[in-house]
C-alpha cells in the first residue's frame, strides 16, 4: 500500500457530507490499509476517508496503543458528560485549540469482516470518534470554533501560505467503484 495526500481546510470535499459504505470488499480493506499508512506517516491518532478525498463513511485511528481500528459506517448514537482538550486536525495543519466535547460516546458501526461494532469511549478515544464522525459529516474542527478564533485560524492558515491544490483522486475512485 502507499500514503495518500491529505485533503486540507478550504477543499470543499471536507464539508460535504459522505455516503455510507453498502459492499465490505476487498477495496474497501485496501482503501483502510492505504489510510493507516497515511495516519501512522501524518502523524496522526485518526483519518476520516473523505480527509483523502473519498466521500464514504471510513474512518482509521489509533488510541496510541499501536493498534489500528476501522469503524465503517460509523454513528455516534449516544453522548454524555463534557471534556475540554486541546485538539488538532491533520486537515488543519500547525494548528490547536481548547475544544469542549462531550466526554463519554457510544458508537455503533462495521469492521472491515462486516461485524457489528458497539464502541464505548471516554476521554481520548471518545474525542477521536467524535472528531472522525465530524469529518465524515462534513464539519472540520474550525467549525467547532467561535467567531474571534476562526478568523484568526484563517489568518494563520493565509499566513503558513498553506492553499488548496487539485488532487488526481481517479485511482482512489475506481478502487471503490465510484
Amino acid at each position: 500500500m502507499s500514503t495518500l495526500p491529505i485533503r486540507i481546510f478550504g477543499d470543499p470535499v471536507l464539508n460535504q457530507v459522505t455516503t455510507d459504505i453498502e459492499n465490505i470488499d476487498g477495496k474497501v480493506a485496501a482503501l483502510a490499509e492505504s489510510m493507516i499508512e497515511t495516519m501512522y506517516k501524518a502523524p496522526g491518532v485518526g483519518l476520516a476517508a473523505n480527509q483523502i478525498g473519498v466521500q464514504k463513511r471510513l474512518f482509521v485511528y489509533d488510541k496510541g496503543d499501536g493498534i489500528p481500528v476501522v469503524v465503517v459506517n460509523p454513528q455516534i448514537i449516544e453522548t454524555s458528560g463534557e471534556w475540554e482538550y486541546e485538539e488538532g486536525c491533520l486537515s488543519v495543519p500547525g494548528l490547536s485549540w481548547e475544544i469542549i466535547r462531550p466526554n463519554e460516546v457510544h458508537l455503533v458501526g462495521r469492521d472491515l469482516d462486516g461485524n457489528e461494532l458497539d464502541l464505548q469511549a471516554d476521554e481520548f478515544e471518545g474525542r477521536i470518534f467524535q472528531h472522525e464522525v465530524d469529518h465524515l459529516n462534513g464539519f472540520l474542527l474550525i467549525d467547532r470554533l467561535d467567531d474571534d478564533q476562526r478568523r484568526a485560524a484563517k489568518r494563520a492558515l493565509r499566513k503558513m501560505q498553506i492553499t488548496v491544490t487539485p488532487h488526481d483522486h481517479d485511482g482512489l475512485h475506481q478502487l471503490l467503484g465510484d
